[in-house]
């Protein structure tokens, strides 16, 4: 069976998940287009989500061109998500 990849850090505090610098989406999609990949669970309301206690991971990833991408689901030992070409990026995606 194969283990999710853990969220180590997300620095994008704009988004209704973040909780001091912490994910709490229980699991997220890696999504964007060729050259670039973003979390698709991103989303900026007035409201929090999440659960308290939660450890995200990244449930499915859309970028079969990543290096980390095995089956869609990413193999990487962690992932980032921050600032980059949208407001939320995955800073671990490498393409191949």
């Amino acid at each position: 069976m194969a283990t999710l990849t853990g969220i180590s850090n997300c620095t994008v505090t704009t988004c209704s998940f973040n909780a001091d610098a912490d994910c709490t989406a229980p699991a997220i999609t890696v999504a964007g287009s060729p050259d670039h990949a973003e979390c698709g669970t991103f989303i900026s309301l007035d409201v929090r989500g999440g659960l308290p206690t939660a450890t995200a991971h990244v449930g499915a990833c859309q970028r079969v061109e990543c290096t980390h991408n095995k089956d869609l689901l990413c193999s990487a030992e962690s992932v980032k998500i921050g600032f980059g070409a949208d407001t939320a990026d995955c800073l671990t995606y490498s393409p191949a």
